[in-house]
């Protein structure tokens, strides 16, 4: 189902104030230049996948609908160069208080105002200034419970703003209205390159549009999609577009639903992506087949560094398929597999791994909460002769576990 227009009010009396972002922008260079013609946006090309078929597209906000930009006239508008006078002025029309804390800091590179309760209409006021704000680089607004149509409104300032290259917008409920209408931002956006999006409930309803701007985007490096709702639909459309990316550096998934053809696609794409660098897969649901699927891909990847997959229900012969990656990759320096039922066999195994790769760069073997025999001490003091840096840690030897449950750390 497509958005409505991202930053329409409900109230009707509040419809007739409406801010406008950019229009500030265009007014005072329309005398120089002429009239600026109006650019198609990116929140008007996504077509209803149900409609699709049809070839019916839909706007999901028209850029003469996103009525947030807020107009200051004359000399106003001239010495408004810090956009204190458009922020004051936006909090009035939207009925919030000014956020003393952005005044201060509206010219710094950096902006944290995370925790700071902003809301929906917070967010659009904040979002009035942004647009033409050439000091803020890195923007941090988590937990500020914005929702779905103060994502938007962030979405649309990220649209015309060319300056702010991370944003981080955790914990704010955006759901997908919000995910969507970042989705498509990402689609645009040639500026960002760290984006968090961590604890929003953004599920597989979003998967599409988080897919194509994927393979659309070619500057985002780091993306956090941790601790939403993401199932097995979204590890196959996020499979498929890390496959043809060629930007991200950093991508983390964990705490989500991804099991089963998701699992196994997603870690597919790792056999012919050649850029991504770190992976967090963590507290998912890959299993035996995600496993063996990964393991097949380290046998073909050369560029990833750290693999996360702690708490996936991976089986000792999953971590054996595993190992079997490892023998062969060079690149992988840090592995977590820890809080997984692979036992004590699954963890000598993929030590045994590193062994018989004298290749291997590995410097750190994370088995937390999983206690081992002493088969693998013994193997572990004659892999450290040929790796001194490697660094282990697990839960202890079976039969003399301690009663505070403390790690073992082998250096």
């Amino acid at each position: 189902m497509l958005l409505p227009p991202v930053l329409e009010d409900d109230d009707a009396e509040m419809e007739k104030e409406k801010l406008q972002l950019g229009k500030q922008r265009s007014r005072q260079t329309e005398d120089v230049h002429g009239p600026k013609e109006e650019s198609s946006s990116p929140f008007t090309s996504l077509r209803d996948k149900d409609s699709e078929e049809e070839g019916k597209e839909e706007t999901v906000a028209s850029h003469g609908d996103y009525h947030t930009d807020l107009e200051l006239e004359g000399k106003e508008a001239a010495y408004d160069l810090t956009g204190k006078e458009c922020y004051m002025k936006a909090c009035k029309v939207l009925q919030v208080v000014p956020s003393t804390h952005f005044l201060q800091h509206m010219q710094n590179t950096d902006l944290d105002m995370k925790h700071y309760g902003l809301g929906p209409q917070g967010t659009k006021a904040l979002a009035v200034p942004l647009v033409t704000n050439t000091s803020i680089l890195r923007l941090n607004l988590r937990d500020n419970w914005m929702e779905g149509m103060g994502g938007a409104a962030i979405a649309k300032m990220l649209w015309e703003n060319c300056y702010i290259t991370e944003v981080d917008l955790s914990d704010n409920n955006l759901g997908d209205y919000g995910a969507r209408a970042i989705s498509m931002m990402l689609k645009e956006n040639s500026t960002l390159v760290s984006l968090r999006l961590s604890g929003n409930h953004i599920t597989d309803e979003s998967a599409e549009y988080l897919g194509q701007a994927l393979i659309s985007n070619s500057t985002i490096q780091h993306l956090d999609l941790s601790y939403n709702a993401l199932g097995d639909r979204a590890g196959q459309i996020l499979g498929d577009s890390l496959s043809d990316n060629m930007s991200l550096r950093s991508l983390s998934v964990g705490w989500n639903c991804i099991r089963g053809r998701g699992a196994v696609m997603l870690a597919n794409s790792l056999g012919v992506n050649t850029f991504l660098r770190t992976l967090d897969l963590s507290f998912n649901g890959f299993g035996r087949e995600g496993a063996i699927a990964l393991g097949q891909a380290l046998k073909e990847n050369y560029v990833l560094e750290e693999l996360n997959v702690s708490n996936n229900r991976i089986p000792p012969e999953g971590a054996i398929c595993l190992a079997m990656g490892l023998k062969a990759n060079k690149t992988v320096k840090f592995l977590n597999i820890g809080r997984n039922p692979i036992q004590s066999n699954g963890c000598y195994g993929i030590l045994q791994s590193v062994q018989d790769n004298p290749d291997s760069p590995m410097e750190t073997l994370d088995f937390s909460d999983i206690p081992v025999n002493q088969d693998f001490e013994d193997l572990y003091r004659s892999v450290k002769e040929m790796f001194p840096v490697l660094r282990v840690i697990h839960r202890g030897l079976i039969g003399t576990l301690s009663k505070d449950k403390s790690y073992k750390v082998l250096l």
